[in-house]
């Protein structure tokens, strides 16, 4: 009877499991009796018992000679519930909430930023300083549709020495990087359509496709690029509306987009409906800047984006779209429909640290310190049998695999214990494929007590 008591919960469980992840949407029609008992290895009455106690609960409904189907209303949004499940020590959203929730005191060579006084702390005092003395409008009132008209300037000329030809008028500012990618979201996909990322990438991105209720193709990653042919596969067999990349440093990889890995992609692009969008928001950490695909493509079907958080301030959110004109009319269309006049101030500080005469030095400082704590990082993830993917030419990322036989998320778990957050590799893949690798941030490991508490979680 006990046993037959954990069945019926089990049925139900699984059904209200896919309710909240919205796969059993309001009026959708349940698997009948007889082919449920079959999916799940249960009695007929297991399963018609566990639907007669979800419709008297009136979660289903029970239709005479047609079968239980979903009572609405729509289950509120619960990213955590739609597929893949994932332990919380390696969810995405997990990860951000322990890096960003945590006190001081906690270690966190697994977040995607750099040390507070690593940031540009000077320049934004002194623009903070020089704001408080201008006008009454860049202190209180609404910015313009498009957003700031000298930082678009600004950015459109940054834009112009990689190549990309954009008129301030084809530049829109967001609120954040995260925020640009939700807009395009909005703008180009449907729920249900397929969107390509890179297999690993930045995990948010699984995130925020996720809230979009699409589906997510991952296409694996090589140093040049993604595998081309994979990606052609991929194309052809899912017809997706959107590919999200980083071009230039490589979030989590540190690897670096070729010349002809490029071409290919657009090439495959021009064949399908394809739009790609392209975050370049580590472009300033690069030495030698890599191929850009917008420069490429001339912005007719590949969006950039951006944002300053890792080289300005992350208390700064401020981020922009560069995107052919017409498609700007309506994500702007788009942006004040969702946060109606953007942000003012955050942009006239942004446009104030950018044109400081202290950032191009701030970089070259920073650029320099993340190579000297890469080689410092490398010697010591080696003495514990932790070997790079690759060595990147810039950034603050080192993707690397644990030694064989060894899961990151219970790495992550034991190192979680002891105050150091860790990024374990199925946080960002798709095909959950890299179970022993570990993202590290090489700026946010200079404390050696990351390094022990990692030795001890690797030999328990």
């Amino acid at each position: 009877m006990k046993r037959t008591g954990t069945r019926i919960g089990t049925v139900m469980a699984g059904v209200q499991a896919k309710i909240a992840a919205r796969t059993y949407l309001p009026g959708t029609r349940l698997p009948s009796v007889r082919a449920q008992a079959r999916a799940m290895g249960f009695s007929v009455s297991t399963v018609l018992e566990a639907y007669e106690r979800l419709a008297a609960e009136g979660v289903l409904t029970a239709r005479r000679g047609s079968g239980f189907y979903v009572t609405g209303p729509v289950a509120p949004l619960a990213l955590t519930e739609i597929a893949p499940q994932l332990d919380r020590a390696i969810d995405p959203l997990w990860v951000s909430r322990q890096s960003l929730e945590t006190d001081a005191s906690v270690l966190k060579p697994g977040c995607g930023w750099l040390p507070a006084d690593w940031l540009y702390e000077a320049g934004m005092r002194r623009a903070l300083r020089s704001l408080a003395r201008a006008g009454t409008l860049e202190l209180t009132e609404y910015a313009t549709p498009l957003g700031h008209p000298e930082l678009r300037q600004v950015l459109a000329r940054r834009m112009a020495g990689a190549g990309i030809d954009a008129a301030p008028e084809q530049v829109l500012l967001t609120e954040s990087g995260t925020h640009a990618i939700d807009l395009i979201c909005r703008f180009l996909l449907e729920p249900g359509d397929t969107v390509l990322v890179d297999d690993p990438c930045y995990f948010n991105f699984h995130a925020l496709l996720k809230a979009h209720r699409v589906q997510v193709v991952g296409v694996p990653y090589t140093p040049n690029g993604p595998d081309v042919d994979r990606f052609g596969a991929a194309v052809q067999a899912h017809t997706p509306r959107l590919y999200i990349t980083n071009s230039g440093v490589h979030n989590p990889t540190g690897a670096v987009l070729s010349p002809v890995v490029a071409h290919r992609l657009l090439a495959l692009a021009d064949r399908s409906d394809l739009v790609i969008v392209e975050d370049d928001i580590f472009a300033d950490f690069e030495l030698t800047p890599a191929p850009r695909l917008a420069a490429f493509d001339g912005l007719s079907r590949v969006i950039q984006i951006g944002s300053f958080s890792k080289t300005v301030s992350a208390s700064l959110r401020c981020g922009y779209i560069a995107a052919r004109t017409d498609w700007i009319e309506s994500l702007t269309d788009l942006k004040i429909a969702t946060t109606f006049g953007g942000g003012r101030l955050a942009a006239e500080l942004v446009l104030r640290a950018l044109t400081d005469s202290g950032y191009r030095r701030h970089m070259e400082r920073l650029r320099l310190r993340l190579s000297g704590e890469m080689h410092k990082a490398l010697p010591r993830l080696e003495a514990l049998g932790i070997t790079p993917w690759l060595v990147p030419q810039a950034g603050m990322f080192l993707w690397c695999r644990l030694p064989e036989g060894t899961d990151a998320a219970t790495v992550a778990r034991t190192c979680l214990k002891d105050g150091v957050v860790m990024a374990p590799g199925n946080a960002f893949s798709q095909s959950l494929s890299a179970s022993n690798f570990l993202r590290f941030n090489v700026a946010q490991s200079t404390d050696a007590r990351v390094f022990d508490v990692l030795a001890r979680a690797l030999s328990a």
